[in-house]
């Protein structure tokens, strides 16, 4: 793995600024030891003592405009039209029951979750395009409502130890659930997760299909960056560990199939040093490895890629430099419909094209340090280069022209959280984002606003 100089210089800054920290953070070994005490599985309160009933709403809103005569393409009943501009403004609305675990050695729980999604904005003109954002039918009318069973699962329990049956929620380094829209995506499948351990956890799953973020039906999973959605795979499988060998730093270490895609393997580290009211050293690593595997439906694929961040924390203001390459003639891939990507430099632009490279310089400062709590502000500038895709020998994915291609990218953004009153949790986020390409970069050139305000619920 080549270190560039962008590397050597990133990594000079962060051998500077520990020298200058209070060390305040632990060090100390954390020894592996069974989890003594009561269970979790043992204190359970009895199926419908447990229960609960509530959930979310979101308002999602976001205003696209392509620049440099970049056009959407839709179908406007027939007619197909182009915009430079894309609105989509949905309302999507989560109702979750959960019953309690039964008491005893083995403890049973069930969840049902109805997901209802409404366009707000219902123009064809505006929504621009078919179920990206918006569900519409094939003429390209918004579906005005919908609704579809998000989760729908069975669980059972032993000591620290679940086993999840049926369509879930499901979180590690390349199958992840993502919600960064209206409302979020879930998986149909089979998922453990074992918490025996102090410091030692375990995580498996197999997934057949994916519920889609903007979709009422299950579909096959896909690639993210495939030239073909029509290629799919029958099986997603993952397991993997996370492990705390030091009060001050975790590590994960993952192995995912994806029949006749890809096998990949996650390895992810994070470790914090001094105190954050003088200084405070956050270290971030992320590493991919992806070769092809069956049939290589994907074609031939053996692609290395990380990332490696550094943030600097004094009281409220915290200074992230991260430094992201992918060594391999194609895409970094993951799976549609998926957060599965656990790099520094996933932004709008994923910073992932053949050979990249990308630097991101980052600032965020949380208000509550001046009496304001809840309040949060941030931007970033991201830049990738040495996009080569020359080299490309597969079908897959659409980079042979791709030949020394660079982009950019800056965004500024504001958050606030609800402290407390009959709103409280209640979080409101405005970004505005930019994003300029070469001619063969594939994201091209797009500003983005987006709005969202998100609330949750008790009913029970």
């Amino acid at each position: 793995m080549r270190v560039t100089s962008s590397a050597l210089l990133a990594l000079s800054i962060s051998s500077l600024a520990a020298m200058a920290q209070a060390e305040e953070m632990s060090q100390a070994f954390v020894p592996t030891e069974v989890k003594t005490g009561a269970s979790s599985q043992s204190e359970a309160s009895g199926f419908v003592e447990g229960q609960s009933l509530g959930g979310t709403t979101r308002n999602w809103y976001a205003n696209e405009l392509k620049r440099n005569n970049g056009r959407f393409t839709y179908n406007d009943h027939g007619v197909e039209k182009t915009t430079p501009r894309r609105i989509n403004w949905v309302q999507g609305t989560i109702i979750d029951y959960s019953s309690g675990f039964t008491q005893g050695t083995v403890g049973f729980k069930t969840q049902v979750a109805a997901y209802n999604a409404i366009a707000l904005d219902r123009d064809v003109g505006d929504i621009a395009g078919k179920n990206n954002r918006t569900l519409t039918h094939s003429d390209g009318d918004a579906v005005g409502q919908w609704s579809k069973l998000g989760l729908a699962n069975l669980q059972a329990r032993v000591s620290n130890t679940t086993l999840v049956v049926g369509r879930q929620n499901f979180s590690s380094p390349t199958i992840d659930v993502i919600g960064n829209r209206a409302l979020p995506s879930s998986f149909q499948g089979v998922g453990l997760h074992s918490e025996e351990f102090n410091n030692l956890s375990f995580d498996a799953g197999s997934f057949d299909r994916v519920s889609p973020r903007t979709e009422q039906g299950l579909k096959k999973f896909r690639s993210e960056y495939s030239d073909s959605a029509k290629v799919t795979t029958d099986r997603a499988s993952v397991a993997g560990l996370n492990y705390q060998p030091f009060k001050s730093l975790k590590t994960s270490l993952y192995a995912t199939h994806v029949e006749d895609f890809w096998n990949q393997y996650y390895f992810g580290a994070v470790h914090d040093l001094g105190d954050h009211a003088v200084l405070g050293l956050n270290t971030n690593l992320n590493y991919y490895k992806t070769i092809d595997t069956g049939s290589k439906a994907m074609g031939d694929i053996n692609n290395d890629t990380f990332s490696l961040a550094f943030g600097l924390t004094h009281q409220a203001h915290t200074v992230t430099l991260s430094y992201q390459q992918v060594i391999g003639d194609e895409y970094f891939d993951y799976l549609h419909e998926t957060n599965g990507i656990y790099l520094a430099n996933s932004l709008l632009s994923d910073f992932n094209g053949p050979n990249e490279k990308s630097l991101q310089l980052a600032y965020s400062i949380n208000m509550a340090q001046y009496g304001i709590p809840g309040l949060k502000f941030n931007a970033y500038h991201a830049r990738g280069w040495d996009i080569d895709g020359t080299h490309y020998k597969g079908t897959a994915y659409d980079v042979k022209n791709m030949d020394g291609e660079t982009h950019y990218e800056y965004s500024v953004g504001t958050s606030y959280a609800i402290q407390s009153g009959p709103l409280k949790a209640t979080a409101i986020r405005a970004t505005y984002t930019t994003h300029r390409a070469s001619k063969n970069q594939s994201d091209g050139n797009i500003n983005e606003f987006r709005l969202v305000t998100t609330i949750p619920f008790n009913i029970l």
